[in-house]
């Protein structure tokens, strides 16, 4: 869409100017901000026959119509606001609303239950490429009639307006000068009516366009291209151009080719050709040059769907997930590691769109997406989606419009695709459903995909698989008491075995002083065989960074954030100490900024530390690493990925995002740091999530038919009773003992979880706050509902001390939508408290 001015309404067909005395038509509207309410606007008559609920709209917003901000049509009525006069309409963005009913509602629902606002959930909700920016510019005012008025520089300013059409507060600060204050400047211009200043709007979105060549309609004529190359005889360097062009797009076989043109790009990809003369041709007419929107997701597998073969064991349990579907709108899938679980899902994804169904395929991480989407493509081809925040605002956009439109019936992503405009899903697949990556933390809605799809498979009447090798306790609970089907699939693809886990025992090893640094000699002599054997290793350590604190040995001073409760992580690549809550960097200090002395040493390791470890140990050896700094751009993820699939690699080193879903055929060997640290946080999963991520990672190794993989877990406690049920691969175990604590102190699934966290810049502000917060509660919903205030592992962050209150209530027991509300009417007293106006409350519902 070309750039418009809210001054003057748009020449295109959609956008219309109105006489704004005779509208009778109003708008309730979802602005993208944090306020528990939604705004009524005057639609302009000429714009009510063709507004729609859903379509975009751009409106004034703020004191004297200050800020410009894209809303949705959430509802159309006739009765104006009672308590302020409705402002107008300005623009309408669609002519199709891009947003359907079905969303609206789920927008409504999430604001509720998550104890957010609406507008927070279109914000996060939207791509930000369908959200409208805009900037103050400057004009001429053309009616100005007092030059005597004007500075000099003022009127060295203002004829330079004249020459442009506008220019924005940057540019004009560049052309006054720096000691020039253009806001004084501006402020005075606009008092003696020399400038308009205005709001220029633009639509983030711009189509991905290719320039295209062809032939002059008159030359698809045999007779007049014959006539054309033999008056292209003496200038030859033009007629190699059109024999290049005809080459390529054969005229006289089919003129319709011709319409559709070659993309300029061939030309111009040969050196030999003359582009001076390609320039004349088309000067000349003789080409025609034109521009096309290019689809960014273009694939050349978009031809037929090959068929999924699958096994036995993966056909029984494709078979009994569709007969659970005719009983349960919900299905878990618990199937091993290598089990072959993704086949299943195309099977049952190829049965959903034969019947003309949408289908929403959900994975937990980015990195997780980049091998399975290839697997998918291969299948679907370009008919499939692909939507997740590495991709640019244009892509997510063109997904959106895709779904709209109908060219994706089918779209795979994150957490953010449960927004995608679905209005016939037939299935919804979860995988890997156990994941926390799921759940958003920040900003509001603090929501958990998976629940939402569920919500939203209960809307659309469509069915959700939620599969995992390692399903989340509440999950499995559900299951067990059939409130979901439950398929389980035992056996690996293609008879390979589950890896063979040993525990070493690291401090032993230190005992007879047979570890190399991090590395048990058990690991490093595993390493070593297996580079021997050209096989391919995984390390497993969550934690990024070379070391996760400095601290001196004299004073024992520890670098720390200035911002946050949290040490400083040496990062050694970067040469700086990192903080990795608000990102604040800081130079590395050669002696103890406390004492002076020089023995300031690094303790503990992060991935980074492995990395360099591991090229000293085995010099010859192709080392890799994926952790968030070695994957922030784009495609990293997949060029590691690829790289290691071609064989390139030897020891792939990585956080916990080398746990899940990846599949490589060469890895005999995993290892695992560190195993104790995630035993032992302080959290009620800690358990579950431990035997998660173990046994996820444990399964990345021996995925290949006839070759048995090793893992081998560091720990200081081999006799750790989670890490017996990690070798055995028992799940039910676990989950029989976890379920059972779990009922005893009222936890997850048998109660709902509500945390409060109290923010602000002053700790007694803070502290007085949560307090008064939490007696307020516990007076109604009494002392074994409502825990603490409690200050969390990192009390403060970004320089605001946090409290936290945990809110616990029976699951079936307790209306917890009126809870809601008593808590919002609680927060809401604390806000609007004057000693306390400065305080920030943050609800998170379902809290892991």
């Amino acid at each position: 869409m070309d750039n418009f001015q809210i001054k003057e309404p748009s020449s295109d067909p959609i956008f219309h100017s109105f006489d704004k005395e005779e509208v009778t038509l109003f708008a309730d509207l979802i602005l993208p901000i944090p306020v528990p309410r939604m705004f009524t606007y005057r639609i302009p008559r000429g714009m009510a026959e063709i507004v729609k609920i859903g379509a975009r709209v751009i409106v004034p917003f703020g004191k004297r119509n200050s800020r410009v901000m894209t809303a949705i049509v959430a509802n159309l009525h006739n009765s104006p606001p009672v308590n302020y006069q409705a402002r107008y309409v300005t623009e309408l963005l669609d002519e199709y609303p891009l947003v359907n009913n079905s969303q609206l509602e789920l927008f409504r629902w999430m604001a509720d239950y998550y104890m957010c606002c609406i507008g927070d959930v279109m914000n996060v909700a939207l791509p930000s490429g369908l959200k409208i920016s805009s900037q103050s510019k400057v004009q001429y005012n053309p009616d100005f009639d007092y030059p005597e008025l004007l500075t000099e520089q003022e009127v060295l300013l203002l004829a330079e307006l004249k020459k442009q059409s506008a220019l924005t507060y940057d540019e004009l600060a560049r052309l006054a000068g720096e000691t020039t204050n253009i806001a004084a400047l501006i402020k005075s211009l606009v008092g003696k009516k020399a400038i308009i200043v205005f709001e220029e709007v633009r639509e983030k979105y711009v189509p991905k366009m290719i320039r295209k060549l062809r032939l002059h309609r008159t030359y698809e004529e045999r007779e007049q291209l014959l006539m054309l190359l033999k008056r292209l005889e003496k200038l030859p360097k033009q007629q190699e151009v059109v024999m290049r062009y005809l080459r390529h797009v054969p005229v006289q076989v089919n003129p319709a080719l011709n319409q559709k043109g070659l993309d300029k790009s061939i030309l111009n990809q040969d050196d030999a050709l003359s582009q001076s003369s390609l320039q004349t041709l088309v000067k000349n007419a003789v080409f025609e040059s034109f521009e096309v929107i290019q689809p960014r997701f273009s694939d050349s597998n978009s031809g037929a769907q090959p068929e999924i073969k699958l096994t036995e064991h993966q056909q029984r349990a494709a078979d009994e997930i569709m007969a659970q579907f005719a009983e349960q709108n919900t299905v878990l899938l618990h199937g091993v590691t290598g089990s072959g679980k993704t086949e299943v899902y195309i099977h049952l994804i190829q049965q959903a769109l034969a019947s003309g169904s949408q289908v929403l395929y959900l994975l937990p991480e980015i990195a997780l997406t980049t091998q399975i989407v290839v697997r998918l493509q291969r299948v679907f081809g370009d008919k499939m989606g692909i939507y997740h925040s590495k991709f640019s605002d244009n892509e997510r956009v063109e997904v959106w419009k895709g779904v709209v439109s109908g060219q994706y019936q089918f779209v795979v992503g994150v957490r953010s695709a449960v927004f995608l405009p679905f209005d016939n899903l037939g299935l919804i697949i979860v995988d890997e459903e156990h994941e926390t990556s799921y759940k958003q933390h920040d900003p509001a809605p603090r929501y958990h995909a998976r629940d939402v799809a569920l919500m939203i498979g209960h809307w659309q009447q469509a069915k959700v698989l939620l599969g995992s090798a390692t399903p989340s306790l509440e999950s499995y609970f559900l299951a067990k008491q059939r409130r979901y089907g439950l398929v389980e699939l035992h056996h690996r693809f293609g008879d390979a075995t589950l890896p063979t886990i040993l525990l070493v025992d690291v401090k032993r090893e230190k005992r007879q002083k047979t570890m190399k640094s991090e590395f048990s000699s058990a690991l490093h002599d595993a390493l070593a065989e297996n580079i021997e054997r050209k096989e391919q290793s995984i390390l497993f350590q969550n934690r990024r960074g070379y070391s996760p604190y400095m601290q001196c040995e004299d004073c024992d001073w520890t670098a720390e954030c200035l911002n946050c409760a949290v040490s400083l992580t040496y990062h050694q690549r970067d040469a700086e100490l990192r903080c990795h809550y608000c990102g604040h960097k800081e130079e590395v200090p050669r002696t103890c900024p406390t004492c002076g002395s020089t023995k300031v040493k690094t303790i503990g390791f992060g991935t980074e530390k492995l990395e360099d470890q591991l090229q000293i140990f085995f010099p010859g050896s192709r080392v890799l690493r994926m952790d968030l700094d070695t994957t922030r751009a784009k495609d990293a993820y997949g060029q590691i990925i690829r790289e290691f699939e071609r064989g390139g690699v030897d020891i792939l080193v990585g956080t916990q995002m080398i746990t899940k879903g990846l599949d490589f055929d060469n890895v005999s060997l995993v290892g695992i740091f560190d195993a104790d640290r995630m035993i032992r946080f302080p959290d009620f999963r800690a358990t579950e999530r431990a035997f998660q991520m173990l046994t996820q990672v444990s399964g990345r190794a021996g995925r290949r038919a006839g070759r048995q993989g090793t893992v081998l877990i560091q720990t200081a406690n081999p006799d750790q009773s989670i890490l017996q049920k990690v070798i055995q691969n028992d799940y039910r175990g676990l989950y029989n003992e976890e379920i059972q604590e779990r009922q005893d102190f009222n936890y997850p699934p048998f109660s709902r979880l509500i945390k409060l966290t109290v923010r602000h810049m002053d700790k007694h502000t803070s502290q007085r706050a949560a307090e008064r917060l939490a007696a307020d509660l516990t007076q109604t919903l009494g002392p074994t509902r409502v825990l603490g205030p409690e200050q969390p592992l990192v009390e403060r962050i970004r320089n605001q001390f946090l409290f936290d209150i945990l809110i616990k209530l029976e699951r079936d027991k307790v209306n917890v939508k009126a809870v809601k509300a008593y808590i919002r009417e609680r927060i809401n007293d604390i806000l609007t408290d004057k000693g306390l106006r400065q305080v920030s409350i943050i609800a998170d519902v379902d809290c892991l």
